[in-house]
């Protein structure tokens, strides 16, 4: 199943299903997607305009390269929606694996520490590269036509959606693991990443408002 070829009225009739696939983790990427697509629309909608020919030299090098690098992020993010699915089967998987035996106990209770590991890795991740496109999404707030610069403040409000969704589904999955060491380093990774996350949000929209208003 390859969520991300799915017809967008097929995948919304399958994610409201009783399936547990596609879930939360896989719309968390879409939305980073929907984002990063938006961002994209904005530097397209700029590129050759007269804003643009008003920019300097570097500014719209600055343009033209966060463009590259933004169309490269709508497939990667896509990818997570199936790599979400996957991790979650081999969790499942594991959960399901016999223990008549002590030997059988102590290599399924060690699969499911190695699927909680996996599964909240692909959310870590997600919120990772996220954090990448935000980068892209205040140049498109800063440099952006003025005509949709309100795309480049949806694009944020979807990203900032796609964060907290994934930091959402990490901590889901660490309340499976034991290991408190590894557990305190992942929640403060996540702290910042949330942190991080709203502080570029804010300076977006603060951006985006000034612009409309």
């Amino acid at each position: 199943m390859i969520q991300k070829n799915f017809m967008i009225k097929d995948y919304i009739e399958r994610l409201s299903s009783k399936e547990p696939i596609p879930g939360g983790g896989s719309a968390a990427a879409l939305a980073g997607a929907l984002s990063s697509a938006l961002t994209a629309m904005v530097f397209n909608l700029t590129i050759g305009k007269k804003i643009y020919d008003e920019y300097t030299e570097d500014e719209r090098a600055l343009v033209n390269e966060s463009l590259t690098k933004i169309e490269e992020y709508n497939n990667e993010l896509l990818n997570f929606m199936d790599e979400d699915g996957e991790a979650f089967l081999s969790l499942m998987s594991a959960f399901k694996l016999p223990k008549n035996t002590e030997k059988e106990k102590m290599k399924r209770i060690e699969r499911i520490n190695i699927g909680y590991k996996t599964a909240l890795q692909v959310p870590l991740n997600l919120a990772e590269r996220c954090m990448e496109v935000y980068e892209h999404v205040l140049i498109a707030s800063k440099y952006g036509n003025k005509n949709v610069i309100s795309d480049a403040g949806v694009a944020a409000i979807l990203l900032q959606s796609a964060v907290e969704s994934a930091i959402l589904n990490v901590n889901i999955n660490l309340s499976g693991i034991k290991d408190e060491n590894y557990k305190n380093k992942i929640e403060d990774e996540c702290g910042k990443i949330m942190k991080e996350a709203l502080s570029k949000k804010d300076e977006i929209m603060k951006i985006v408002n000034s612009k409309i208003s």
